[in-house]
């Protein structure tokens, strides 16, 4: 089957036509058809996943009696905004947590992340790392790059790291490792669920998460254990806050949004570590009490609803990228046959511009702004330049298709999203005629 499948690509490669960019060949529907015939039963099983997530967030909004007048703009303070209590109930029930906060204000899931950790930790407290080095984007707000005024660092908040990640295999070796990292005083036990911009490391799971936790509590009951949700949401038929998480942030832009939330994060876990971090968000004696969600409450119920069915979407996307540019001989993390715990999927090209000229190919096929073309550039919170492919209806929307990647060694693109899974077709067919052209090439030959 895989020599069929590699001839399929190759026959289909060949049929390439410089200056019909936007014409797929029939050889391209067969090699997409064919892959996504081997890839059924993995696309049965993310069904119904997305089947009982998307039952639990219906059984959220029924519970908390959703309707019409939660959608009414308010204004000011937002003082008793009831559609906002709603939100936060209704997402703490999706979550299996005592409490969550949902709010415009947080910039980005790093802002999210940011609150929980100043608003949890105070000068002299320690926190651990326990999956090795952080995503990018938090390498200023703990201070490791630069020590900028008011990261934790600055603050004296103690910083340190652990990649216990190939030791989750070996129990007893794992308990070991976590007695030493997370022993009082630590204060915060760290986890990042997604593997980031890394190719090194795999995305954890769920069950991961919950053997972390538990041997976490055991060392150091007081620890609190803050979870890096993003990408992550809806991936598996639970969050880790049912893991023993006590609290995770992320992005509404990315998975929890789905699609239709123009900006903001969320927090979920224990109400004293939600409340703690949104006195860092506002301020102490405001709190959640305050705080507008600008006419946005529709988009964001009805995101939240479409986000089980369209992560779903994205992770067989996933799943599909995998599988043909393994075959065409790159190197992709993860494997295209390996169950997901994130809805990132790694494809390593090796030299800056086959990374480029494959993002550049991407963004073609993108609803938006197809006709430009990404250029590596500086990014807020990334030491490296960053290309990003992102022709998305909402800026920097991840669950859109979309990808990126920093301009560093191994020159990997992170592609990652897809509101339906039909633009992924689509567009990874377009991606592969492209990619032996001239301008656009990324495939070798």
């Amino acid at each position: 089957m895989s020599g069929d499948l590699r001839s399929c690509v190759l026959t289909s490669l060949l049929c390439f036509q410089p200056g019909i960019s936007c014409m797929i060949t029939v050889e391209s529907d067969k090699l997409l058809a064919y892959a996504e015939r081997e890839l059924q039963p993995l696309f049965t099983q993310i069904d119904e996943i997305g089947l009982v997530n998307q039952k639990r967030v219906l059984n959220a909004f029924r519970s908390h009696r959703l309707s019409p007048e939660y959608f009414v703009e308010r204004t000011g303070y937002g003082m008793d905004d009831a559609a906002r209590d709603v939100m936060d109930n209704v997402f703490a029930d999706v979550f299996s947590a005592e409490a969550a906060a949902v709010r415009m204000q947080m910039v980005s899931g790093t802002h999210a992340l940011a609150c929980a950790l100043f608003g949890n930790l105070s000068s002299g407290d320690r926190v651990v790392s326990l999956t090795g080095h952080p995503y990018d984007t938090m390498e200023k707000v703990i201070g490791l790059k630069g020590n900028e005024p008011g990261s934790l660092l600055s603050m004296g908040i103690t910083f340190t790291q652990e990649d216990l990640i190939p030791l989750l295999t070996d129990e007893s070796a794992l308990a070991s490792r976590v007695n030493q990292a997370v022993g009082a005083p630590c204060r915060m036990a760290y986890i990042q669920k997604s593997c980031g911009y890394s190719t090194e490391r795999r995305t954890l799971k769920n069950e991961d998460i919950a053997l972390l936790c538990r041997l976490v509590k055991s060392a150091n009951p007081d620890c609190i254990i803050l979870v890096d949700n993003c990408y992550g949401e809806f991936v598996e038929e639970s969050e880790p806050i049912a893991h023993g998480a006590d609290l995770v942030a992320g992005s509404l832009i990315k998975n929890p949004g789905g699609g239709l939330a123009i900006s903001g994060g969320y927090l979920a876990g224990g109400r004293p570590f939600v409340n703690a971090a949104l006195n860092r968000l506002t301020a102490p004696g405001i709190g959640g009490h305050l705080g507008l969600t600008f006419n946005q409450n529709r988009l964001l119920f009805q995101g939240l609803f479409l986000a089980p069915n369209v992560v779903a979407s994205a992770v067989k996307g996933a799943h599909l990228f995998a599988r043909v540019f393994g075959e065409l001989g790159f190197e992709v993390f993860p494997s295209w046959s390996t169950s997901r715990g994130d809805i990132i999927q790694a494809i390593k090209f090796g030299e800056r511009r086959p990374l480029v000229n494959f993002l550049k190919a991407l963004q073609h096929f993108s609803p938006v702004d197809a006709h430009v073309k990404p250029e590596p550039a500086e990014m807020p919170g990334y030491e490296d330049q960053v290309v990003m492919a992102g022709g998305s209806f909402i800026e920097g929307s991840t669950i859109e298709l979309s990808g990126d990647g920093p301009l560093r060694p191994p020159y990997a693109a992170f592609v990652q999203g897809g509101l339906t899974f039909a633009h992924v077709k689509i567009a990874l067919a377009g991606v592969l005629e492209l990619g032996r052209s001239e301008e656009y090439r990324f495939i070798p030959g």
